[in-house]
């Protein structure tokens, strides 16, 4: 059994599912969510802990986004599409949420060795192609350039992008992130950062090197595997592999303590939102 695959195989996988519940709140959530999940696996006092999310109608910035020249009138654009911006407190770049994108998270312990991060990647990366492992198509992970928020982690089909990989750590627990188009117009959604990316920055000339962006490299999985797939079943298949890994596979939320540490990295979330948008919106 080779490292990735290790780390799948956990004695028992909590499981919070918010892929409905997530629609109706702020995306800053799951950031907070996600950080005092890693403080709280990271300690030991929780197991190994598998998180699924999905929120409306949001472009997540990362924090180099944040700095663009013109943000105030990339943000106004957004607004008036319809679309909420929040800034996430970890590295990367901008992505889009709605109701077809599924995210998965997975926090895990480090061990006293620690988990590598390509360790950590290449789990994550297994995962999903055990999820679709029936359908006669190769999972790659390598950068698509074009895409939003491109990474070493991209994952495509047929040189088409249709996930992303993130890791987050903190206090011993290690969060490997990822989201899934999984139905709708990738292309659609490619183009829309883009837009966002040409009001934001203009001409001005920038010490960071944001992406060209070119829509068709982006696509659903539901485009690329010519299946009609929804969160659900996506869902089930991601619950199905889980299952076949772990000794025990139960429901959960967040217990007390967990609750009270909730609080307070949701606030450290909500005020890195206050300082960049304090003065252009509402993120609420």
């Amino acid at each position: 059994m080779n490292e990735a695959s290790e780390l799948l195989q956990q004695p028992e996988w909590r499981i919070i599912d918010q892929s409905s519940a997530g629609l109706h709140l702020n995306a800053m959530h799951s950031f907070g969510m996600d950080d005092t999940l890693c403080a709280s696996v990271g300690s030991g006092k929780t197991p190994a802990t598998a998180r699924a999310w999905v929120h409306d109608r949001t472009i997540v910035l990362g924090i180099q986004d944040s700095r663009l020249p013109y943000l105030e009138d990339g943000v106004d654009w957004l607004q008036e599409q319809g679309y909420r911006a929040i800034v996430r407190n970890s590295g990367g770049l901008a992505v889009v949420l709605d109701e077809g994108v599924l995210n998965l998270s997975l926090i895990f312990p480090e061990s006293e060795k620690g988990i590598d991060i390509n360790r950590g990647y290449d789990a994550m990366w297994l995962l999903i192609k055990e999820m679709f492992s029936d359908f006669p198509y190769e999972i790659e992970a390598r950068e698509i350039v074009g895409s939003y928020c491109p990474g070493s982690y991209d994952l495509s089909i047929g040189g088409r992008k249709f996930a992303g990989i993130s890791q987050r750590r903190l206090r011993k627990g290690v969060a490997v992130q990822i989201y899934l188009c999984v139905n709708g117009s990738g292309s659609g959604r490619a183009a829309l950062v883009r837009e966002f990316y040409t009001r934001a920055k203009k001409d001005a000339v920038t010490k960071f090197l944001y992406p060209d962006i070119t829509p068709p490299v982006m696509a659903s999985l539901s485009e690329l595997l010519q299946s009609e797939l929804t969160v659900a079943d996506v869902m089930m298949r991601f619950l199905n592999v889980l299952k076949s890994r772990s000794g025990r596979l139960y429901a959960g939320g967040l217990n007390e303590e967990e609750a009270g540490l909730y609080e307070s990295y949701y606030e450290r979330v909500a005020e890195r939102n206050e300082k960049v948008f304090g003065t252009l919106q509402d993120p609420a």
